[in-house]
């Protein structure tokens, strides 16, 4: 039986339920104008990635607000900002392309049933313990950077790379921070999605400035 990390998913979703459910939680930006793609017109994988990434984006946000209020921990309230600038980043392009937006104003609510369960799942995991809640955040980031760099990958849009290159840089900050939070409980945070080698040139790495898309 191949292992975890043999066994990557290939969609966010998928890798998160894999760490919920195996208990593994234990153990750059480039500036471009506003409208200008640079490339081609939206492809039907595009559209399904902002789509997604939408989501996702509020979910860790909400995640992260509702983990704030619970333990009252700064990298919380801090994260959940930079959040909603990703989240702000991905409805910019959704709206310049005429697309629905697909997030609810609702805290908490998805319309992604998929999501949902993440969302359901992630905060109960988070309530039993502050180390829980870091860990969640720790793996949230692991599975994000992982789904961006394959978003990233497939993408010929140059404005949609660009806006994921921004999450993705966040998205490493992100797990640094946490990663020195659970360091100082003594709890050693081990990736699942991306590798080792990326992990350790992560975390070894100071703080990214992540730039302004224009």
């Amino acid at each position: 039986m191949k292992s975890l990390k043999e066994r990557k998913p290939a969609t966010f979703l998928g890798a998160l339920f894999v760490l919920l459910a195996t208990g593994f939680f234990f153990t750059s930006s480039a500036k471009i104008n506003p409208g200008e793609s640079g490339s081609l017109p939206l492809s039907a994988e595009d559209s399904i990635s902002l789509m997604q990434m939408r989501e996702e984006e509020k979910m860790a946000r909400d995640v992260y607000l509702g983990l704030s209020e619970l333990y009252g921990l700064n990298i919380f309230a801090n994260i959940s900002s930079s959040e909603q600038v990703h989240m702000d980043e991905v409805l910019r392009i959704i709206e310049a392309n005429g697309l629905s937006d697909p997030a609810s104003t609702e805290r908490g609510v998805f319309r992604n049933r998929e999501i949902q369960k993440l969302y359901d799942d992630l905060m109960e995991k988070g309530k039993k313990s502050l180390t829980d809640a870091l860990l969640v955040g720790a793996a949230i980031e692991d599975v994000d950077i992982y789904d961006l760099q394959n978003f990233m990958a497939r993408t010929k849009n140059k404005e949609i790379y660009a806006v994921f290159s921004f999450l993705n840089c966040g998205s490493r900050n992100h797990l640094r921070a946490f990663t020195f939070q659970l360091n100082r409980f003594g709890v050693n945070y081990i990736p699942v999605h991306i590798s080792d080698e990326e992990y350790a040139a992560i975390i070894n790495r100071r703080h990214e400035p992540c730039g302004a898309l224009y």
